[in-house]
């Protein structure tokens, strides 16, 4: 079987899409299903190499394809696997009728801004592409940038929305995405990655004697919520609890992090460590006792709270979206955008450490459960075989 995997985000990129689709290819190279089925795997990107070695990789990758290179690449396949809506391959794909499957990682098949998020006020939108209030998509989208882009991408959402309910299979990487997109022939199958060594660190013998350290993890963007972890933390500081706060990553919204971080007076209690990776990433988690998600979007599922509990970590998280479905009961959770509601979380677990070792445990108890890697790879093996079968190849 010849899978072509087209991911508009691949590595060097870092990201959950990027995390996704590498995991996938890869076990899917080594993986066979009860039908001793053997796939092909060729991963179409429009990310640049950038030094990264494509060849030390199980598979084929190509980057940057032009339209015709993309039409061959398609018309070759026996099943097209796109993460994510992306418009001239699923257009492609179906002229050429090949069957293809669509992973929902994002909303774009249903918002035309891909986050379901309502500007220029960045509320939660309900939906309004889908009720066919297209008046408000047209002014959320003109906040962004001109009438005539913003006409233009929501044109485009109709082809894409209408591809998508033609596809062979749309998989929603958590039950919250399946709920929202409403599309035909949908199934769920959660994020998978490799188990992750739990941390020695939250033994409480260990905890009393130090700080307890609170940490965010990921891109500084709005959607995000980080001001809230800030604020509840300036909210903390004179309760005569010790803590710090770690902001891992970086990202457009740092400018505006440090003039709350200021203004909230908590310079001594926040640092900030930039981008990292690998080992870097590790070591500056190493000591990190809760991590923190105060996401004020729908997150269609929060790969990053998935690597933390299966570093068995505690996670405070909003009850929004697929972030709150992939927590569960593994965590402690907090009304959206209610800073207060985060304080009172975060003063819990400072107030009896045995919170962190009794939730963290049960955190990595679900992580080792529901998303290993190999139980996602083999689903996506039986979708493909079983799409394969009917094609009658």
């Amino acid at each position: 079987m010849n899978l072509l995997i087209c991911s508009h985000y691949f590595a060097p990129s870092i990201g959950g899409v990027e995390t996704a689709v590498m995991s996938l290819a890869q076990g899917l190279v080594e993986c066979k299903t009860e039908k001793s089925t053997i796939i092909d795997v060729t991963v179409a990107t429009d990310t640049a190499a950038e030094g990264f070695d494509d060849n030390a990789l199980p598979f084929k990758v190509v980057r940057r394809p032009g339209l015709r290179a993309l039409w061959t690449l398609i018309r070759r396949a026996d099943i097209v696997h796109l993460a994510g809506p992306t418009l001239v391959p699923l257009l492609f794909a179906f002229l050429l009728r090949k069957h293809y499957v669509i992973e929902h990682h994002g909303y774009q098949s249903i918002c035309p801004n891909g986050v379901l998020i309502q500007y220029p006020n960045r509320s939660m939108c309900p939906g309004h592409f889908q009720a066919r209030r297209y008046d408000k998509c047209f002014r959320c989208l003109t906040t962004e940038t001109s009438a005539v882009n913003a006409l233009a991408r929501l044109i485009l959402m109709f082809p894409r929305n209408l591809l998508s309910k033609a596809a062979d299979a749309n998989v929603a990487i958590t039950e919250h995405v399946r709920r929202r997109h409403e599309l035909p022939n949908s199934r769920v199958i959660y994020y998978g990655i490799s188990s992750l060594k739990p941390t020695t660190e939250l033994r409480p013998a260990r905890v009393r004697n130090r700080r307890i350290c609170f940490a965010y993890v990921g891109r500084f963007v709005p959607e995000k919520g980080i001001d809230l972890l800030l604020r509840a933390s300036g909210s903390l500081r004179d309760c005569n609890l010790p803590f710090n706060v770690r902001l891992i990553g970086d990202g457009p919204l740092r400018e505006e992090l440090t003039t709350v971080i200021a203004a909230e007076k908590i310079e001594d209690l926040v640092g900030i460590t930039g981008f990292l990776t690998g080992s870097a990433l590790e070591s500056a988690l190493c000591d990190v006792d809760v991590v923190v998600m105060p996401s004020v979007w729908e997150e269609t599922a929060g790969l990053s709270a998935i690597e933390q509990m299966m570093r068995g970590k505690l996670v405070i998280a909003s009850s929004v979206g697929g972030l709150a479905e992939v927590v569960a009961d593994a965590g402690m959770l907090f009304e959206t955008g209610d800073a207060a509601a985060l304080a009172q979380c975060m003063k819990k677990v400072l107030s009896d450490l045995s919170t962190i070792d009794n939730v963290s445990e049960r955190a990595r108890k679900r992580a080792l459960g529901v998303f290993q890697v190999d139980r996602m790879v083999q689903e996506h093996a039986v979708l493909y075989r079983d799409i394969h079968a009917r094609s009658g190849k």
